[in-house]
């Protein structure tokens, strides 16, 4: 089998200003955007991968250019792991998490691409094959909406095909949850008991609070809540779950293998929701996914849903994907090709790697540097 080198990486910074009014319980969102990785081998080969561009994108940049495109050149594409578990020793001291974990994780998906690409076969086959088309929600719902608001943008996302919908929960900054109660109830009454609503409260609350709240909003049957804790508290996320019926989702937040084990060793989730994009590119997602499975717990990757597909089709413990309303004009400027929903489902692009095609003329018209 021909050898395939890294020779040079290119990363592209693109974002748009958010609409106004979009915040959530403990955050208004700016800008979305997305820091693009191209990773070029010496047989003329390129595999993509993405993380996040909200804040910290010129330093993901920077990292991946002055600090492990050097440590990259000249390494065998297939050298998944030891490239992983080399980065994570060399930046141990100041990237175990965080901004680091980001390009990394942009690394590695490029990586994944490239070995698909070397051997002609689609990723999500090369991991194992499975299924050709994935569930996937649609997300929004902010709490600066007016309850009129929420309502219609709820019944739009039904009536383009979604069978669940999410939206946040947190309003005045979790300081009214009767507000919230209220707000769900609405939801409810107007899709119907036929439709799936999960809420995501981002972070607002304590322990009891959460508990408190969930218990007013059991009987409207929500399939999941989200981060009513603060994601960093585990031992309130436990809390949580050890009293309340709804099913709690929580990760996205998490990096890392470690980070999905001390969830599961707490009993702190119901719902697993790291995402590649931070938590180590599709070779740690897959052993994230592994642990999940061995505690007989979900995994359902938190946004970039496009890039999350392959990890979907192999794990069966995979319910559905997310995908963020507020990122759809980046994403499809972004890729040429990715996948439209249709009916509440994704299709597996059957192309070598995962697929998607970037759009060049777009990135570099909006290419921050």
């Amino acid at each position: 089998m021909a050898q395939h080198r890294i020779a040079d990486i290119e990363v592209h910074l693109v974002s748009t200003t958010a609409p106004a009014g979009l915040a959530d319980a403990t955050r208004t969102v700016e800008t979305i955007g997305m820091t693009v990785v191209r990773v070029k081998t010496d047989t003329g080969l390129e595999g993509v991968g993405v993380t996040y561009h909200e804040v910290g994108g010129t330093a993901i940049k920077a990292l991946i250019l002055h600090d492990m495109l050097p440590r990259l050149k000249g390494r065998d594409i297939f050298d998944t792991e030891v490239i992983w578990r080399d980065f994570f020793g060399v930046f141990r001291g100041v990237g175990r998490k965080g901004l680091f974990f980001c390009a990394l994780s942009a690394i590695d998906f490029a990586l994944g691409d490239l070995k698909g690409k070397a051997l002609g076969m689609p990723l999500h086959r090369l991991m194992g094959g499975g299924r050709s088309r994935i569930p996937v929600y649609a997300s929004g719902g902010w709490v600066t909406y007016s309850d009129e608001q929420l309502v219609e943008e709820m019944q739009d996302m039904v009536g383009q095909g979604y069978f669940m919908v999410k939206f946040k929960i947190g309003f005045d900054g979790g300081r009214q949850p009767g507000r919230d109660v209220e707000r769900v109830r609405k939801v409810r009454e107007a899709l119907g008991d036929g439709i799936g609503i999960m809420i995501d409260a981002n972070n607002c609350w304590d322990a009891a609070t959460a508990i408190q709240f969930a218990d007013r909003v059991k009987e409207l049957n929500p399939m999941l809540i989200e981060e009513p804790v603060f994601a960093d508290d585990i031992p309130g996320l436990a809390r949580f779950r050890a009293k309340s019926t709804i099913p709690l989702g929580t990760g996205e937040h998490e990096y890392t293998k470690w980070g999905v084990r001390d969830l599961l060793m707490a009993d702190a989730a119901d719902i697993v929701q790291v995402d590649g994009a931070r938590a180590g590119g599709y070779t740690e997602m897959m052993k994230c996914a592994a642990l999940c499975e061995a505690w007989n717990v979900k995994f359902a990757p938190h946004a970039m849903e496009h890039i999350h597909i392959p990890i979907a089709s192999v794990c069966g413990i995979v319910p559905f994907l997310e995908r963020l309303r507020m990122f759809e004009p980046v994403t499809h400027s972004v890729w040429k090709n990715a996948q439209v929903p249709h009916d509440g489902y994704l299709d597996v692009i059957e192309a070598p790697g995962h697929g998607l095609e970037l759009d060049m003329d777009f990135i570099r018209d909006a290419d921050e540097t």
